[in-house]
């Protein structure tokens, strides 16, 4: 049963997704956008619609995540409980598992940097249940992607978010980067600002 009103440390707690069921990340992906792009914009080389099938974005999903198996020596992102119930999820990968990240003007936008660099990580999605979206569910998120990188041996971590205003309305589908705020209070920095309501955020370990 859910409830309204933020959501407090004591009823959270966020795993590898390895760690959590598949029943579980896709009860977090059951709706809207996320349901049928499952977490593979970046992933596929192509037009993601054009290219790839539902049944093979979700085979994609379950092999990237390792989900229901505790000893998978990698995955790709992270899985949020409230209160036991799966609430939420955030990608986060060493950058080069996004080869999509390679054409897309945005992270690049007033840099130059080594494409090939395994030791910058990026998180590229995060996901909130509808029944627990308004929460503040994404601050926790961002912190957990910070940790979770800094302790699998990144250099840095690097994210695409949205610039939110108060009263204007983004749909879940854009706003699936994430919000500015939560990676600034995460301790991210802004170092790009390559569309009007896009930047590019790092914090290096």
């Amino acid at each position: 049963m859910t409830t309204t009103g933020p959501i407090d440390e004591q009823q959270l707690r966020i795993v590898p997704a390895n760690e959590a069921s598949w029943d579980d990340l896709t009860a977090i992906f059951s709706a809207d956008y996320a349901a049928r792009c499952l977490c593979q914009r970046f992933t596929i080389r192509g037009w993601i619609w054009r290219d790839s099938t539902e049944e093979e974005r979700t085979a994609m999903l379950q092999s990237q995540t390792g989900c229901g198996n505790p000893d998978a020596r990698a995955t790709s992102g992270l899985v949020a409980y409230v209160d036991e119930e799966p609430a939420g999820w955030v990608a986060v990968q060493p950058r080069t598992a996004y080869p999509k990240l390679r054409t897309s003007r945005i992270p690049w936008s007033g840099r130059a940097e080594d494409k090939d660099d395994d030791g910058v990580w990026a998180v590229t999605c995060m996901v909130v249940r509808k029944d627990y979206r308004g929460r503040g569910l994404t601050y926790p998120l961002a912190r957990a992607a910070a940790d979770f990188a800094r302790e699998r041996g990144a250099r840095a971590l690097e994210a695409y978010p949205m610039i939110t205003e108060p009263g204007r309305e983004i749909t879940w589908g854009e706003l699936h980067v994430g919000p500015r705020q939560a990676f600034s209070d995460a301790g991210f920095t802004q170092i790009s600002h390559p569309t009007a309501r896009r930047v590019v955020v790092r914090i290096d370990f």
